[in-house]
């Protein structure tokens, strides 16, 4: 069985350091290890106007933004299906199919889904477009027969749905789609980065985002406000590194040469943290060594979506082309998902020929 991935982002804004460690880093790793078959990113436009119907300029207008981020972190359109996801019609034929293989009371009980509606404030107002996302990400997995899902652990719900929806379509109609597995980040840290605040969640809305895009000064100037430990507050009292956000984003992109390089009176992370611990080490010093670590990282992510920025009407062009392979693959699962619910009335030349010997006699 050929190995292929599927995943992708909602077009609601620019992308950030949370979405680089929990997955675009990963994706890039992947796409150059040679041990997938195919590779398709998403952008999820469809999905991302169940909760912005109101708004789709805003959807309109970060389409090129998440493709500029894509390209910028190395995402390759030789070797990778970028496409956008309202471009594939086939994913919403299908979606409709499998609507009959989930009941309400299972979407209810989707602890992604829950949480997700709680943070929207929906209660009782909640679209159904957004309800049923689990449903239409079933959809977009299966269409293009994906084997592996890179995903965050809060996405595993959705996954699982997934598996449940191909298993029930292969026990009612035969086996027809591909079961897919996921896989998480394998740095606990990268799962769910924090705010820059300290709010559990980096979030556009909240206003606590380094993005991808952000300059080298506003990097700088948002990593020296980062929330840190608010009990330490003279340099000699000891710091707490649990919840200290400057410390969770040292897990997620520090490495060992990096001290060598910004601080070489320590040998690592730990060292580090050890000092903080016992107090005498301000968070000043901590939080200029992360700026470099980062700007170190995203500098030339920057300069690479900066270069990319000057070529806009060829990035629309392989979205383009991106599109219609998406497309041309999305049709064939949907052929044989037409053909194995025996609904591909045309196609079925034993259904003519029994039709017309019926009323032939």
């Amino acid at each position: 069985m050929a190995k292929i991935i599927l995943t992708g982002d909602r077009p609601t804004g620019r992308l950030h350091v949370g979405h680089y460690v929990g997955s675009l880093k990963r994706r890039v790793e992947l796409q150059n290890s040679g041990a997938f078959d195919k590779i398709f990113i998403m952008i999820a436009d469809a999905q991302a106007l169940t909760d912005n119907a109101d708004n789709p300029e805003k959807i309109r207008q970060n389409i090129i933004e998440v493709a500029l981020d894509y390209l910028a972190c190395g995402l390759d359109p030789e070797k990778t299906t970028i496409f956008i996801q309202s471009q594939v019609p086939e994913l919403t034929e299908l979606s409709f199919y499998y609507m009959n293989l989930v009941t309400v009371s299972r979407l209810q009980r989707n602890p992604t889904v829950k949480n997700e509606i709680q943070m929207r404030n929906f209660e009782t107002s909640i679209p159904v477009g957004f309800f049923t996302y689990p449903i239409s990400q079933a959809a977009d997995i299966t269409a293009f027969r994906a084997t592996t899902v890179p995903v965050g652990e809060d996405q595993l719900p959705m996954i699982e749905q997934a598996r449940e929806i191909v298993r029930k379509f292969n026990q009612v109609y035969g086996e027809t789609l591909v079961e897919p597995e996921a896989v998480i980040p394998e740095n606990v840290t990268c799962q769910r980065l924090p705010g820059t605040d300290g709010k559990a969640k980096m979030s556009k809305s909240l206003g606590n985002c380094i993005y991808l895009a952000d300059t080298a000064e506003e990097l700088k100037q948002k990593v020296m406000s980062m929330y840190t430990d608010p009990n330490h507050i003279r340099v000699s009292d000891p710091g707490c590194v649990e919840g200290n956000t400057v410390f969770t984003y040292l897990d997620a992109f520090c490495k060992d040469e990096h001290f060598k390089k910004y601080l070489s009176e320590y040998e690592n992370l730990d060292a580090l943290k050890e000092h903080y611990q016992k107090g005498g080490l301000g968070d000043v010093k901590i939080k200029r060594f992360l700026n470099a670590v980062l700007e170190e990282e995203l500098a030339p992510i920057r300069e690479r979506r900066l270069a990319w920025g000057k070529r806009i009407p060829e990035i629309y062009e392989l979205l383009r082309k991106g599109s219609m392979e998406a497309q041309a693959t999305a049709a064939q699962t949907l052929a044989d998902v037409r053909r194995a619910m025996r609904i591909n009335y045309f196609e079925d030349a034993a259904l003519i020929k029994e039709q017309t010997e019926r009323y032939q006699g």
